[in-house]
């Protein structure tokens, strides 16, 4: 059975791979700030038949990331989900703000390639899934700190699988509009009244020509796939999946 280590599966994007994962085999260990919604998670995996343990981890620090890879024996695959937004351009984005994001989604990211590239060497090779943004390939107004992180993620992504394809190890990043989350739905219960909530929600389906946002799940099926042997002629890729955004840009 092969590990997939997945960051931020508590809920949402995260949770939805942890599912497809599971559902194709792998022993799932979930990397969460949040114990308590990873263990959710985890309880839904095994009352499916799966295996899943957590990992209590606040992928910006490098001691709380260490000493959670040092108690995994073995990765098979990775996904770097884990991730916070920032609204604002680069006036709006003080120094505080600027590093709050970097330290999740840049160092984060980092951070678990550092500790699980190793673990991969040593079974001879593995996948690594990291999540990127259409914000690391187009300009996305009032998104300054986000897209400078989610760029980061791209580039990253393609370092890692120049500097390993004679390793057995692939990397790759998926790159989503926006998605139907927790997320959303806390944004617009924190930052607009309830009669405002349905119009706003509507402008942010809209902004997908496809005409709403994509699905936790559809996001999961492509990390699912860049993942398994089925993709294994595939690395240094990033895959759009935003219902017609880019084609529009």
């Amino acid at each position: 059975m092969k590990t997939a280590v997945i960051t931020g599966a508590g809920s949402g994007i995260g949770q939805a791979i942890a599912y497809n994962l599971s559902a194709t085999g792998h022993r799932i260990i979930i990397l969460d700030r949040s114990e308590e919604a990873g263990e959710a998670t985890a309880a839904q995996i095994k009352s499916d038949g799966g295996t899943a343990e957590v990992i209590a981890c606040d992928v910006s620090s490098t001691d709380s990331v260490k000493a959670a890879f040092e108690k995994i024996d073995e990765v098979h695959v990775l996904v770097n989900n884990a991730g916070i937004a920032s609204i604002g351009n680069v006036q709006d984005c003080d120094p505080e703000e600027l590093d709050r994001v970097y330290n999740v989604n840049v160092k984060g990211v980092y951070l678990c390639l550092h500790y699980a590239i190793p673990k991969m060497l040593a079974n001879g090779g593995g996948s690594i899934v990291n999540l990127a943004s259409i914000a690391s390939k187009i300009g996305i107004m009032d998104r300054f700190a986000y897209s400078m992180s989610k760029g980061a993620v791209y580039t990253m992504s393609l370092s890692i699988a120049r500097d390993y394809i004679d390793k057995g190890i692939r990397c790759n990043c998926v790159c989503p509009a926006r998605v139907h989350t927790p997320f959303v739905d806390s944004y617009l219960e924190k930052n607009y009244e309830a009669d405002q909530r349905p119009e706003m929600f509507k402008s942010l389906s809209e902004y997908q020509p496809i005409g709403r946002m994509g699905k936790p799940e559809e996001i999961a099926e492509l990390v699912g796939f860049l993942a398994s042997d089925k993709a294994g002629f595939i690395t240094g890729s990033a895959y759009d999946i935003d219902g017609g955004v880019t084609l529009l840009r």
